[in-house]
Parts: structure tokens; sequence; C-alpha cells
């Protein structure tokens, strides 16, 4: 099932921020592809501290926009499992970006901020970050990728 949304304009960067720009969405896609989070149990521990009731709101609208697929586990059938779609996993590029802007220029405002050792090559990082992922996920629903 596909969400239905009204755009503000026709701008693509606008309409892609309309469905998947809100702090909240970006957090869990990140937690998902770099810190191989699974369960609303490990997202809502994240050190950001989103509340259940954002949490729940965002899963579920990240999954009706297929971003994200809601599963059980193989060998636990009452808990739920989040997984990134093919589309979800698509927005690798974006988060490493996001990355390494923050790295190059948010460091002044938040010295605290963790260090960032991916290296040069964009593509071969994606790559990385993707292939890794797929693997989890297999690893997760019980079968090799």
């Amino acid at each position: 099932m596909i969400m239905k949304k009204k755009f503000r304009s026709s701008c693509l960067i606008a309409s892609a921020l309309d469905l998947i720009g809100d702090k909240w969405s970006l957090l869990i896609i990140r937690d998902m592809i770099m810190h191989k989070k699974k369960t609303f149990k490990e997202l809502v521990a994240s050190e950001e501290g989103v509340a259940t009731n954002l949490l729940s709101a965002r899963l579920k609208m990240l999954e009706s926009l297929e971003v994200i697929s809601k599963q059980k586990l193989p060998e636990n059938k009452k808990e739920n499992i989040y997984l990134l779609t093919d589309k979800g996993l698509d927005l690798t590029p974006l988060i490493l970006e996001i990355v390494l802007w923050s790295d190059k220029y948010v460091r002044d405002y938040n010295p605290d901020m963790h260090d960032y050792n991916g290296g040069a090559n964009k593509k071969s990082i994606i790559k990385h970050f993707q292939k890794e992922y797929r693997s989890f996920v297999g690893e997760v629903i019980g079968q090799r990728k």
C-alpha cells in the first residue's frame, strides 16, 4: 500500500523532503544502515531519544512508503522487525553525504561529534554499507544473500 501524499511543490528536493525529510525518518534509516538496528526496542534506544509515539508513527509512515518492511523474526513470531527495502537501502548515498558534510562543517558547532573514519572513496563506502546490510538481512531472516 503506497501512501497518498499532498506535495508542497513540483520541486524534486521539496517532494523528497515531504516524504522522508524529517529528522526522525533519516535517523531511523541511519540506524538501520549503519548500526543494523531492526527492532523497535533497538531503535528507541538511540542516543537522540525519540519518543515511542513518534518512532511508531515514523515506522508506519516509512513502511507505507515501502522504504522499510515489517516482518516477524523466524525464531520469534511475536517480535516485529523492521528491515530496509531496496528503496530504503538506496538512501545510503544520501546518509553518507550528510555524514561527510557534517564531519566537514558541523564539528565547529559540536566538537563532541563522532569522528568519521570512512576514507575518501564514496562509491566503495556506499557499496560496503549496502553489501553489509544485505548480508545482515540474510542472516536475520535465515537466508544468505
